[in-house]
């Protein structure tokens, strides 16, 4: 169906723009800011196959059968990891004294020996210039030095986080140090996750503070440093457990067998309590839900909450609800993923075939009273991603994301960091987005998937997480 067809049978059909005004209402009571302390104050921090993120999918469920939702938990196998210990030093010289560094192991990162690891640092700016060293990077510590200042940093510099100890290691280096990809500077490490690939040689690999790295920087334009890195991270015994997706559907009530699906990852790193990162995201879907029931009459398709098991370190629940449901792929007609913190709205973004900008200006219309209503190409995330294969059309709400990385992944994830006001109109947003898509007689036109297969964690887009709110990508 082409643009003009869109809007004709958009006017034919009268799409429900009564609901607008309650559900935004609804947004604003501040019941998704009550969901988001239940979950990090009650539960905190939820890694996955941790006892915090079973507990996060009981009370997620429960929430949900008390609603009145169906629920049901589907299973995800995820690699489960442990932090342990964590220091670094500044081996003294004859120029300076001893310092501590703050630092934070990565994901998957591989301990060091028991007596850490000590070598001489080697700074490096890029995947390429770390090439170009080759020899010259055997037995050192790499430290990958970057110049983050605002989050359309994060899509530049991420891949030195995600690939660079793994191409380190490749070249024989002892260990890895990746700045911090934070815009705060408040000696707080951020951790994330690193990506060996399988069979491949694994060095220990830590993320350093903003402050140490630029420390580090100014020592090595004195002289050699050298560091010791102790590690006791370590693999899950086992490595492999048994958590779930948490679904709920609200069913809908002339087409019932297609799927509006909405989703945000249940788990969080360990460090903080993931207030941002992404509590946020799972109290605005079940929010969106509650405000969509409450409506009285459901919509014509089915909305279907989908709480994603273990984004952070392996997209153990996406791959687990992609393989569980590709037959039914194509009756999914949009899918909503909320994971870009807990910033206000500031527009929509749309991934579709042609034709789907004009159909999702038609829908955002009423956000105009938010200051939301601005609609451009993009939209997406990372546990929807892989539905992307299958022509599935993506909505996003584009959120405000000026402060988002001074907290992401550290210890500050915290919901001091959230503003009840804030989170409400972004809630509002996506139920009001969620349910014009679920009532919409049109559906927006499926975009054609891409060449390559679906695979595990890798450099992927994330428009969910743009430059300044408004667009780009990253990897988790």
């Amino acid at each position: 169906m082409n643009a003009a067809a869109v809007l004709l049978a958009l006017a034919a059909s009268g799409p429900a723009e009564e609901p607008s005004a309650p559900i935004l209402a609804a947004g604003r009571e501040g019941r998704s800011y009550d969901l988001l302390a239940e979950l990090t104050d009650g539960v905190g921090p939820r890694p996955a196959g941790s006892p915090g993120a079973e507990a996060a999918v009981h009370w997620a469920a429960d929430w949900f059968r008390r609603s009145g939702f169906e629920v049901r938990l589907e299973p995800v196998k995820v690699r489960r990891w442990v932090r342990g210990e964590e220091r670094a030093e500044v081996q003294a010289s004859d120029q300076w004294r001893s310092q501590t560094l703050a630092v934070t192991a990565l994901g998957t990162s591989p301990p060091t020996p028991p007596g850490g690891v000590v070598g001489q640092v080697v700074e490096v700016s890029s995947l390429e210039e770390l090439r170009a060293l080759g020899a010259g990077a055997r037995g050192r510590v790499v430290l990958f030095q970057h110049d983050m200042k605002d989050a359309s940093g994060y899509e530049r510099f991420a891949r030195l986080r995600t690939r660079g100890p793994a191409e380190a290691a490749a070249l024989g280096a002892a260990a890895a140090l990746v700045r911090s990809l934070s815009t705060a500077t408040l000696r707080c490490p951020h951790t994330g996750a690193t990506v060996f690939p399988p069979g491949g040689p694994r060095i220990p690999a830590a993320a350093v503070a903003v402050e140490d790295a630029e420390f580090l920087h100014r020592l090595a334009a004195r002289g050699p440093v050298v560091v010791k890195l102790l590690l006791t991270c370590r693999e899950g015994d086992p490595a492999e457990v048994a958590s779930a997706n948490v679904v709920a559907e609200l069913r809908g009530r002339e087409r019932p067998e297609e799927i509006v699906l909405l989703g945000a990852h249940l788990d969080s790193w360990d460090l903080g309590t993931g207030a941002v990162d992404d509590g946020a995201g799972v109290a605005m879907v079940m929010d969106a839900m509650r405000i969509a029931k409450a409506l009285g009459q459901p919509p014509r398709r089915t909305l279907r909450a989908v709480l994603f098991m273990n984004e952070e370190n392996g997209l153990d629940g996406a791959r687990a609800y992609y393989e569980a449901h590709r037959a039914e792929g194509a009756r999914h007609v949009v899918a909503l993923e909320a994971d870009a913190g807990a910033g206000k709205p500031t527009g929509v973004r749309v991934a579709a075939g042609e034709g789907a900008l004009e159909l999702a200006r038609v829908w955002a219309g009423p956000l105009a009273v938010i200051g939301a209503e601005q609609v451009r190409p993009g939209g997406g995330g990372a546990d929807i991603s892989p539905l992307s294969h299958q022509g599935v059309p993506f909505l996003t709400v584009a959120q405000d994301m000026s402060h988002y990385f001074d907290w992401h992944h550290s210890a500050a994830d915290t919901l001091d960091k959230v503003d009840r006001g804030e989170l409400g109109l972004a809630t509002g947003a996506l139920a009001w987005l969620a349910w014009s898509a679920a009532e919409s007689e049109a559906t927006l036109p499926r975009p054609a998937p891409p060449q390559s297969a679906p695979s595990g964690l890798r450099e992927r887009p994330r428009p969910d997480r743009p430059g300044g709110g408004d667009g780009g990508g990253a990897a988790p």
